[in-house]
């Protein structure tokens, strides 16, 4: 599963985190390396849709946090994402 909203929403939903310890995150769990220009866009579309927004700090870094807009939405993946796996292993007969 690569897409980069899912990513970094479940990244979030482990703690705040700024861009790059988002990008390490996600390498480390999920095995995908985003590049910072879909990571930043992707990071665009969150905000706009109200599922992430940034945290106040004083460091050069900007921080995200997940909203509980995004938690909702994120269960909802997941949870699809649950039907469809579970879907394929039936029919792989690996249950």
């Amino acid at each position: 599963m690569t897409d980069p909203t899912l990513l970094i929403l479940a990244s979030l939903a482990e703690g705040d985190k700024h861009g790059y310890a988002m990008m390490e995150d996600i390498r480390l769990y999920a095995g995908v390396t985003l590049g910072p220009g879909t990571l930043y866009g992707a990071i665009t579309r969150l905000e706009e849709k109200k599922w992430i927004r940034p945290v106040r700090t004083a460091d050069r870094r900007q921080p995200y946090t997940i909203t509980a807009a995004g938690r909702r939405h994120l269960a909802q993946q997941l949870d699809a994402l649950g039907r469809i796996v579970s879907t394929g292993r039936e029919r792989l007969g690996t249950v």
